[in-house]
């Protein structure tokens, strides 16, 4: 059995273990073993098993996700989300659609402090989908924007998914983030388009809301006082990415202590909380590193077995037309994240796709900012688009599953928008990081 064939079969074998329900790390991890064995002896798979999980853990790059997820954590228990949406609603009520688009604009804040779309879309999901619905907003609509908007937080540093792929891209994690930030603002604002003209166009699926208070302005102005200690945390993690002044690691630990600080001061932490906050995060950062030592198994058995090179020679003639390969990873991504969960997708592809990138000459933060928009898009698909369950527990039984894919489809469109603008003009995503450099 030659190398290509060996590792076709392997990936069919990880794929069946995880349709049966089997843990995406363990599935990676068991057939990587058999390959070992298979290609070399019980000695040296017994060997690799020994050998990488250390080797994936001493990366000093992965201490960067615990700190990231701390930070989320913590903003996500002190109730940031609540205060946020409360200023966006009293901001952008008058516009069309206006409790939908400050949905949307407080995922995006919320994300730019938490880093995950399930956080996001949940806690927003709890304080939006109600109030919508109060105002006689549209079931899809209400449901939709917020399952969509989560997203956002994979692109807007903080950024896990950005961190996992520069370490198996072996490029710079701090270009990434950077290069997340434009188009994280691109979908959000074409969200926010989309959401006006709809509105505009049929006012039934959002009828207007007016503020019931005597004080509108002195409302605004009381909002913003309870939420620009979170801006003050983006921008500190932000920038000091930015100016080259903290590694991405230092980023983290800094935010989280200033998170932490901000909530301590606001009166929004207890003992209680920030228990919640490190369980949660040493719960993820397990996951994620379970996952990512299977991954890294699975590309030693490529590489092992040849087949990296192999398929590099076999797509070769399609080099010449690059738009072709980028369409044809768009759609294995888009048909995954119809099955699989956000980080599985990225550790079990880029194995196969890293070595391909770079034999072709791709840029990889341009291509690593497609993955990352390629996958959120993903959580929204049918039949398993991860946001799209989270907000169906959320907003509980009277809003069916068909009913919220639905709502999702108009900003799935927006994504397509955007993913062909960031493939037509690369440096919508490459001009910060350049400007940086």
């Amino acid at each position: 059995m030659d190398g290509l064939i060996l590792s076709l079969v392997c990936l069919g074998a990880v794929l069946a273990l995880i349709a049966i329900r089997t843990p995406i790390g363990v599935a990676l991890g068991v057939v990587s073993f058999c390959g070992f064995w298979y290609l070399r002896n019980f000695n040296v798979a017994l060997g690799q098993l020994r050998e990488i999980p250390y080797y994936f853990a001493a990366n000093w790059d992965l201490s960067a996700i615990p700190m990231f997820l701390l930070m989320g954590s913590i903003v996500y228990v002190s109730g940031i989300a609540s205060a946020l949406f409360k200023a966006a609603r009293v901001w952008l009520l008058a516009l069309p659609g206006g409790l939908a688009v400050a949905a949307n604009i407080a995922s995006a804040g919320f994300a730019a402090g938490c880093g995950s779309s399930v956080a996001a879309a949940a806690a927003m999901g709890r304080l939006a989908i109600p109030e919508m619905r109060k105002a006689g907003y549209e079931k899809g609509l209400a449901t939709g924007v917020v399952a969509s908007a989560g997203t956002i937080a994979a692109l807007i540093p903080p950024s896990i998914l950005m961190v996992l792929y520069g370490i198996f891209a072996e490029t710079s994690i701090v270009d990434l983030l950077i290069a997340g930030i434009i188009p994280g603002l691109m979908t959000a604002g074409a969200y926010t388009i989309m959401i006006i003209m709809r509105c505009r166009l049929n006012p039934s699926i959002a009828p207007p809301t007016h503020y019931e208070g005597d004080d509108l302005w002195g409302e605004r102005w009381r909002s913003l006082a309870e939420i620009w200690p979170l801006f003050v945390l983006v921008l500190g993690v932000i920038g000091g990415l930015y100016a080259g002044i903290v590694t991405p690691t230092e980023a983290g630990a800094g935010g989280s202590a200033l998170a932490l600080l901000i909530a301590v001061v606001q009166r929004r932490m207890t003992f209680a909380k920030l228990w919640e906050a490190v369980r949660d995060a040493v719960t993820t950062t397990a996951q994620i590193f379970f996952v990512g030592v299977g991954a890294l198994m699975f590309t030693r058995l490529l590489s092992f077995s040849g087949a990296s090179n192999m398929l590099t020679d076999l797509v070769a003639p399609l080099a010449l037309d690059p738009l072709m390969i980028v369409i044809a990873m768009t759609v294995i991504y888009l048909i995954l994240g119809m099955f699989l969960d956000p980080i599985g997708i990225m550790l079990i592809t880029m194995p196969v796709f890293i070595p391909l990138l770079k034999a072709l000459g791709f840029d990889l933060v341009w291509y690593g900012v497609l993955v990352v928009k390629f996958i959120e898009m993903g959580m929204l698909t049918p039949p398993l688009g991860f946001n799209v369950f989270v907000v169906k527990g959320v907003a509980g039984p009277d809003f069916p599953l068909f009913t919220i894919f639905r709502g999702v489809g108009w900003f799935l469109v927006c994504d397509l928008v955007v993913v062909a603008l960031l493939i037509a003009f690369p440096q919508l995503s490459l001009f910060l990081p350049s400007f940086m450099n």
